[in-house]
């Protein structure tokens, strides 16, 4: 007993020390409380249920732990706990001692996150549960016992005992601060009866009670909330503007198309043809066409009676040509000027019948007029 009135007061100091970190209070965390990790050190005692007196077989029992909470809720660990254990013989009513180690792989869940929307309450009941392996080892109480109560244990071992362990089990956990922590655990561990060297047909159980101080570590920065901006009170005012823009308009071009048809010296035969097939294509190929035909002789040569005569046969062979290739009669006007007008400087070029064609074709003009609109747009004055 003199072993858990100390192991007592190292857990009594303990508080203490969770207490003071406590009142130093943390009231704008700089970090995130989950997830993390932890190392955890407990001391308590512990209790088997045999067919003995229980209340004469408590011993103190001292464990380490490693593990970490993956979220608020779900954490995991590795736990090892033990020391000295005892068991008792009815027939001599006297108890032995030996030692036994626990470790079991256990999955914690925190009940109190489940149900609240803050996370990081100063209290938490949590629940564990989990497998793992006992050994004992150290058992010469026993056989000395069993030697003076001269019966047979056949279930009684040597050496060592190795047994399955499940744990079932809650804890109170106490958040100190970022890096500390408080824990009361309550656990129950079922494991072999062999390994209290009797047997009773049915596995044994083991209750533990222990303090633990937990170290925390890995917490991640917490993200810096924005501050909320200041509402001011919002002056709008209207003014109107004058916005100017282009209207574009699109208007149909005049075409034109212009050839001339040269002759040698007393010829009126316009030559050669492709160029009356390409006067007659225009024609057909936009509206409202107008052709005018002007004849022309030179200067140099002939007299001005016969060039007469010769403008004018040029200019009606080419009326002539064009009706043949499909041009109507009455788009087209004509005219001769013997060689009162000379349209070239150069004497052989006068010898001519200039053909002129005017009409509307497809081709669009863009037409751009400056004009104005009034807008009137809203402005912020505060």
């Amino acid at each position: 007993m003199g072993k858990i009135r100390c192991m007592l007061a190292v857990m009594a100091m303990a508080i203490g020390t969770g207490v003071a970190y406590a009142g130093e209070g943390n009231s704008e965390k700089d970090y995130r409380p989950y997830p993390h990790m932890f190392f955890g050190l407990n001391g308590g005692a512990q209790v088997s249920f045999t067919h003995y007196d229980f209340s004469k077989l408590i011993t103190p029992s001292y464990g380490v732990s490693f593990g970490a909470y993956f979220n608020p809720v779900v954490g995991a660990r590795l736990h090892v706990s033990g020391y000295e254990n005892k068991g008792g013989i009815k027939s001599l009513n006297e108890t032995y001692d030996f030692n036994t180690v626990t470790g079991s792989a256990d999955l914690l869940l925190n009940v109190t996150n489940m149900f609240r929307s803050d996370k990081d309450r100063v209290f938490n009941l949590i629940l564990l549960g989990g497998v793992g392996l006992a050994g004992a080892w150290d058992n010469d109480d026993f056989h000395a016992l069993a030697a003076k109560a001269a019966e047979n244990y056949p279930m009684a071992w040597q050496d060592r005992r190795l047994s399955h362990n499940v744990r079932l089990g809650m804890q109170l956990d106490f958040n100190i601060a970022k890096h500390f922590g408080l824990n009361l655990e309550l656990a129950a561990n079922n494991r072999s009866d062999r390994i209290n060297s009797k047997t009773t047909d049915r596995n044994d159980w083991a209750a533990t009670a222990s303090l633990g101080l937990i170290f925390k570590f890995g917490q991640k920065k917490a993200e810096k909330m924005a501050e909320e901006p200041v509402l001011v009170a919002e002056e709008w005012a209207t003014r109107t503007d004058t916005v100017w823009y282009d209207d574009i308009t699109y208007r149909d071009v005049p075409v034109t198309y212009e050839d001339n048809i040269y002759y040698k010296i007393r010829l009126s035969e316009p030559d050669p043809a492709s160029k009356i097939q390409k006067i007659a294509d225009f024609v057909k190929a936009h509206k409202n066409c107008n052709v005018q035909v002007t004849a022309y002789a030179d200067k140099a040569t002939g007299t001005p009676e016969l060039n007469m005569q010769y403008s004018k046969e040029r200019a009606e062979k080419v009326v002539a040509a064009l009706v043949k290739a499909g041009v109507s009669r009455s788009v087209i006007t004509s005219e001769y000027k013997g060689d009162t007008v000379q349209p070239f400087a150069e004497n052989d070029k006068n010898r001519v019948a200039i053909v002129k064609v005017t009409g509307e074709g497809v081709k669009k003009e863009q037409v751009k007029t400056k004009k104005y609109r009034l807008e009137e747009t809203r402005y912020r004055v505060k």
